[in-house]
């Protein structure tokens, strides 16, 4: 990291935001987290707390504000809000971009780099996968699962890494691996195949993952599922990981019992769903590429009604 100088801004400070931008902020990275509310209110009072299987580390005091304009350009911004809030942050993010800006996108779904391009730019956006587990437990705190974080990006069309590997290097002594791909399209598929999946069941059926994939019956439903997003991605010609849906499975019956799709606390605590980037993202790509896909349908039909929280 040493002589590496970039000025980050997290786009939506929840828990991956916090947590992918907490670290840094930790390391003496210049770090502004864009946050709301309580939350905000406490980040600025009393810092950013990140609480989990490496011990707590506490950014204090922590640069905050619900302002991005504010901010002035920076180097790269680590876009991490929910998918219904893309158009709106996108727009809030655009006194933050200079020439070479670049925005990594850790939306959940796959239309989510597109949306933002269509805004800020092509050239500014790179796609990002993320693989780790953190939720907001209180303003100001954020609770993380797991003693190693790791998340790929890569640009849209494969080419170049110039920047990319700068920014690779401010994790090099983090427990957080940031891994450059020249594919992020599959790598996104590779990802929806269980995150469509797992969001859907574990909102339907109120459980942790590791029990919905232990009872036959919703095993096969999750096959199922699982299924028809591989045969979306195969029929576009997408580079989908052959072995997608048992490394899925294997991956999701070893998962911890307490362990649940990130959409299934929000159901819980009455607020919108990405529900449309999900299940619902499926159901239309199916109609318009004449694919089938009778599961994601009925799911995404039985938890329509609380796609805007309660």
């Amino acid at each position: 990291m040493e002589g590496i100088l970039m000025k980050i801004a997290v786009m939506g400070t929840g828990g991956m935001g916090a947590y992918y931008g907490g670290y840094l902020a930790a390391n003496g990275c210049d770090v502004t987290f864009i946050a709301r509310g309580e939350h905000l209110k406490s980040i600025k009072t009393n810092g950013l707390w990140l609480k989990g299987d490496n011990g707590d580390i506490h950014i204090s005091p922590a640069s905050a504000t619900d302002k991005p304009e504010s901010i002035g350009p920076v180097d790269v911004i680590l876009f991490c809000v929910k998918l219904y809030d893309t158009e709106t942050a996108a727009n809030a993010i655009l006194p933050l971009i200079k020439d070479n800006t670049k925005v990594i996108s850790f939306l959940n779904g796959i239309d989510g780099p597109e949306r933002i391009e269509n805004i800020v730019g092509k050239k500014h956006v790179v796609g990002g996968a993320a693989y780790a587990s953190a939720v907001i437990e209180q303003p100001g705190v954020v609770r993380y699962k797991g003693t190693k974080g790791h998340f790929r990006i890569g640009y849209l069309d494969g080419v170049g890494n110039d920047r990319l590997r700068e920014f690779q290097e401010l994790y090099s002594s983090t427990p957080i691996e940031c891994e450059i791909t020249n594919d992020i399209t599959a790598t996104l598929w590779d990802k929806f195949t269980l995150l469509a999946t797992n969001s859907g069941l574990s909102c339907l059926c109120r459980k942790p993952v590791g029990v919905i994939y232990n009872d036959p019956s919703l095993l096969e439903l999750a096959r199922n599922m699982m299924e028809e997003v591989k045969l979306l991605a195969l029929s576009q010609n997408i580079n989908i990981d052959k072995d997608i849906i048992e490394k899925s499975i294997a991956w999701s019956k070893s998962a911890p019992s307490d362990l649940y799709a990130s959409m299934y606390h929000d159901l819980k605590k009455g607020k919108p769903l990405e529900l449309g980037g999900m299940s619902g993202y499926v159901t239309k790509l199916g109609q318009r590429l004449n694919v089938p896909t009778p599961c994601h349908k009925t799911v995404f039909a039985c938890l329509k009604p609380y796609i805007n929280g309660e």
